[in-house]
């Protein structure tokens, strides 16, 4: 299981939402490159880049910043906010992100989907962003009719192989990762699944690592490692050991 640590930029700053509310924002630096070095300091081999602009917007806005953390890190790099045009993608794409995620357009243009999986493959994934088990778009401000299932299902049929799981009632509250929102999308099986949202401690790290076996091959973690809460090299060891002893099993 990959840990990716989250840089979510908003006006250019990396931040942190409560709950993707964008008035309820803590500004944790103002060099996004050199918050992306300290990650790969620390053995970070991805990074989950977030413009929270184009979240809100509609146009992902920091694509400099995203090429310039590209750029200087070397890292794998996810890419996610605001992607709603194949040009937008095109350049997502094009600047080398290892993974771009779509959000809304997956909610609202499964054809737009189908046709980047058909085209990019493993390198698309779709949010599953649920509040009380219903999908949210638009930066999380628009609640639609599917359920977390329903889109993840119409999704792995389209081609999509990653799914990125968030209860967003969760996201910033370091409240411990929604388990059974996750085994419900690992359960429709075929795909892999990044957990997101409320990661707190170790703990929740070895948690979500026991579900590797399910499916889920990555979590992203933001506030948790900005405050403190848990050291990224410490959690690394712990998602290596339990790899270790899963592949003794």
């Amino acid at each position: 299981m990959v840990i990716l640590p989250a840089i979510d930029l908003l006006d250019g700053k990396v931040v942190r939402l409560v709950q993707g509310k964008r008035d309820q924002v803590t500004v944790y630096s103002d060099d996004p490159v050199a918050v992306a070095q300290r990650w790969k300091a620390q053995g970070a081999e991805w990074l989950h880049v977030v413009d929270l602009n184009g979240a809100f917007e509609g146009t992902y806005t920091n694509l400099a910043w995203a090429k310039r953390i590209m750029e200087s890190s070397g890292l794998n790099i996810e890419l996610s906010g605001g992607i709603r045009s194949r040009e937008t993608l095109a350049e997502c794409i094009g600047l080398g992100a290892k993974r771009v995620v779509l959000g809304t357009k997956a909610c609202e243009d499964p054809q737009f989907v189908q046709e980047a999986a058909d085209r990019y493959g493993h390198k698309i994934a779709v949010a599953i962003d649920a509040k009380a088990g219903q999908v949210v778009a638009r930066g999380w401000t628009a609640p639609t009719a599917l359920s977390a299932e329903q889109l993840a299902r119409s999704m792995a049929y389209l081609g999509v192989e990653c799914l990125i799981c968030t209860d967003v009632s969760r996201d910033g509250m370091l409240q411990g990762p929604n388990t059974d929102l996750l085994r419900k999308v690992l359960g429709i099986g075929s795909v892999k699944v990044v957990a997101s949202g409320g990661v707190a401690t170790l703990e929740d790290v070895l948690r979500l690592a026991e579900l590797a076996p399910q499916g889920l091959t990555g979590v992203i973690i933001g506030k948790a490692l900005y405050e403190g809460a848990i050291d990224l090299k410490e959690a690394l060891r712990v998602v290596s050991r339990q790899h270790t002893a899963d592949s003794e099993q």
